[in-house]
């Protein structure tokens, strides 16, 4: 197969000297696959495999889980430390959590790269994720419709609440304004002024697909918050 673009999602060690990997790729993507050999001392395999690295990859296998032949490095991992470390964390797990194996996801792909060159900068974090969070909801016909159950439009002195059956809003004494979420209908997922409510419906909207058991990158983010509120990092 032709080489292909790819990030590390996550990696855990199999058998002796082998890993188990999920990888985001451009064309097929999210790949399981073994990577033989990489937790050998000295192998150099292992340094190119590493997150928020490029990479290009080919692997063998008719199977789910694939077998690893190629990883190539195609340039610098990003440089993340703090709170841009954790959104990074989050991004892979989610990523591993909710996309299916094997769907092509060309548009998440393009969103997590502008998000790795985002994240170093505090201001363009929320707005990177957000944009990859809208894409994974679009990838998998998730994001809400931003009208009422019967589509009518939504009133812009409302207030809404994003209803999972039916993935449209309803009516709720404090959920979120109607004028916002028509902002965000015409895409204002990036705007400054609007980066709490767009936080709000896309945690909504992924919720469902993510299931009962807490995102530990999202805990990870509560303590920071916390140890900062308290003069602590």
């Amino acid at each position: 197969m032709t080489p292909e673009p790819a990030f590390l999602l996550h990696k855990r060690p199999y058998r002796e000297t082998s890993a188990l990997v999920e990888l985001l790729t451009l064309r097929h993507g999210r790949v399981r696959a073994v990577a033989q050999g990489v937790q050998r001392p000295g192998s150099r395999a292992r340094g190119r495999l590493q997150p928020f690295a490029p990479m290009h990859v080919t692997w063998v296998g008719e199977g789910e889980l694939k077998r690893l032949r190629l990883m190539e490095g195609r340039g610098s991992a990003a440089l993340l430390a703090g709170e841009g470390l954790l959104c990074g964390l989050y991004a892979n797990e989610l990523l591993t959590r909710v996309l299916p194996v094997e769907l092509p996801v060309a548009e998440v792909f393009a969103y997590y790269t502008a998000m790795l060159e985002a994240l170093p900068r505090p201001d363009g974090r929320a707005a990177s994720l957000r944009r990859l969070e809208v894409a994974v909801l679009e990838s998998l016909d998730a994001l809400p419709r931003f009208t009422d159950p019967e589509g009518g439009e939504l009133d812009p002195q409302g207030r809404y609440d994003l209803d999972h059956a039916s993935r449209a809003f309803v009516a709720a004494e404090r959920g979120i304004d109607g004028r916002t979420l028509r902002l965000l209908a015409r895409d204002g997922w990036d705007e400054p002024g609007l980066a709490g409510p767009a936080k709000a419906v896309t945690r909504r909207a992924l919720a469902p697909l993510l299931g009962s058991r807490p995102l530990r990158s999202r805990e990870l983010m509560v303590q920071l918050a916390g140890r900062r509120r308290g003069g602590v990092g």
